[in-house]
């Protein structure tokens, strides 16, 4: 499982399984330090979009009114005249060019998610805020088709995330450590260079770049998941460029590596509680064994053991492990239209038949069905490793193992061991939380959903309060999935809208409430 989960539209991921079947800063390290290299952006040129790369993901070539650019941006902003990368952008012109605002930039999240490949996939959900903003994503540096971190090969990959990512014995517990020292030395060998350089602070300088590209005078910005640390870190860079602006999803900006993990280990395990509580209330018509969420919960645990010690039949000469397992598991609980499959794969998982999980797990790695990766889970990693200072030893993670496990007994061990992904990365982490604290910038809209799985509820709250006073506006969604807007929840999509559009927040506190 990733350490920061990144927003999957539940669109995309069914569709993977029916085809398988200039401001001065401070880091968050206590130092002052000088956000250079930001002025002198060029206009973009723009032009007909190519087919997605394998390391956005592969898909379709975008519609014909889609366009794409790139900007070449500071490698290194320390050394803003010296070696550039490519940052790839792709936009969506405003229906109503008379009353256009300006372009509306998004971030959907990962770290590591192509917003080049997402974007036009999930337009639909934004068509209300297209008739005066041009719709605008990216891939953030390291990602996709922005100078890309590559590490492991396909085939390294499958057998890098089938791998046991819980062990249980003194072997295992080798095997799972010789596992990541491999794939960080792939990480280093195809891409060291860059790998100093994908931090999200650099990545928030890369979109005040984007901004001058695009000719707006402030950012318009739709942050997600992830994307919302990233807002609130342009934010603090940057609080006079800041314009209307949203976060969906949000990313808990005072908790460190562990408390952010823990805190998603309870939140899959609420989403979990939820999603099993429905399938009983549905009662003959659940395809699972157990009356109470307790037994279904209990089940999936006993699944888990029997995949640890024998996988069943996966796809081809792919089989089904724990790892693959919990995977499809939590992919499946970011979006309650997903509920669905989970209900059938862990029905048919239970029959000895492993295809849908390990779709839904692929669905969540990056994983097509012609067996090519995208370049999310290494993007993931570099991200999480640049930003963040803590390298916990094998004996400090087994430490933790009983508060991960307490916390849920499904996704505790996986999340808890994950706590070893960037031990011995060759890069030093730049904080150990981010400052987001923006005095002065206009207000951002906090959006909290109460059943968030990958970013639980209380973030939105801690952002809110860390933005500082009369910055967020906070809304509260009851709700299941990863993020509120693109729930359909009407209520919500009113309220954004009526703050993007019409420049008009909604009060703070308010509450929309799922049907």
């Amino acid at each position: 499982m990733p350490r920061n989960a990144c927003r999957v539209t539940a669109a995309a991921a069914l569709t993977a399984v029916l085809l398988t079947t200039a401001a001065c800063s401070d880091d968050g390290d206590g130092k002052r330090t000088k956000a250079t290299g930001t002025k002198g952006a060029k206009p973009l040129k723009w032009g007909d979009c190519p087919a997605p790369t394998a390391a956005q993901g592969g898909g379709q070539v975008p519609p014909k009114d889609w366009q794409c650019a790139t900007l070449d941006v500071p490698l290194d902003y320390a050394e803003p005249e010296g070696e550039t990368i490519p940052i790839a952008l792709i936009r969506a012109k405003a229906r109503d060019r008379e009353h256009r605002i300006g372009s509306l930039v998004f971030n959907f999240g990962g770290p590591g998610g192509s917003g080049i490949t997402t974007l036009p996939g999930a337009a639909k959900e934004y068509e209300a805020l297209r008739a005066r903003y041009d719709l605008v994503s990216f891939d953030p540096r390291g990602v996709g088709a922005s100078a890309p971190v590559r590490c492991e090969s396909d085939k390294q990959l499958d057998a890098y995330y089938a791998a046991d990512s819980s062990p249980e014995t003194p072997a295992k517990e080798q095997a799972f450590i010789e596992n990541i020292r491999a794939y960080q030395q792939a990480c280093r060998e195809n891409s060291g260079k860059v790998l100093p350089h994908v931090g999200t602070s650099n990545a928030a300088r890369d979109l005040d770049r984007i901004r001058q590209a695009l000719g707006d005078e402030k950012l318009h910005y739709f942050g997600i998941s992830y994307g919302t640390e990233l807002g609130g870190v342009y934010a603090h860079l940057f609080p006079k460029n800041v314009g209307r602006a949203v976060f969906d999803a949000v990313v808990d900006p005072t908790k460190d590596a562990e408390q952010g993990a823990l805190g998603q280990a309870k939140g899959f395990q609420l989403a979990l509680g939820n999603f099993a509580q429905d399938c009983v209330d549905r009662g003959d018509e659940c395809r699972l064994q157990g009356s109470t969420p307790q037994e279904i919960e209990a089940n999936i645990v006993k699944l888990q053991k029997d995949l640890s010690a024998k996988p069943i039949a996966g796809t081809g000469e792919r089989k089904l492990t724990e790892s693959s397992a919990t995977n499809g598991i939590a992919q499946a609980l970011y979006s309650k239209e997903l509920w669905p499959l989970l209900e059938q794969g862990l029905d048919e998982a239970e029959g000895g038949q492993g295809q849908l999980l390990l779709a839904l797990s692929d669905a969540l790695n990056g994983r097509d069905q012609e067996g090519r990766y995208s370049n999310i889970g290494a993007a993931n990693t570099a991200i999480n490793c640049a930003d963040s200072k803590e390298r916990y030893t094998l004996a400090q993670t087994k430490a933790e193992l009983p508060a991960f496990r307490a916390a849920s007994p499904v996704f505790g061990d996986f999340l808890g061991w994950a706590l070893m992904s960037c031990t011995g990365w060759p890069v030093e982490g730049a904080w150990t939380t981010p400052d987001v604290s923006a005095p002065g910038s206009a207000p951002i809209v906090v959006i909290g959903n109460t059943g968030d799985p990958a970013t639980p509820y209380e973030g939105a709250r801690k952002m809110v309060e860390r933005l500082g006073p009369g910055v967020g506006v906070e809304l509260t969604y009851k709700g299941e999935g990863h993020g509120a807007y693109n729930s359909g929840d009407t209520c919500v999509q009113r309220a954004v809208n009526a703050y993007l559009l019409d420049g008009k927040p909604p009060a703070s506190g308010a509450v929309c409430t799922a049907p």
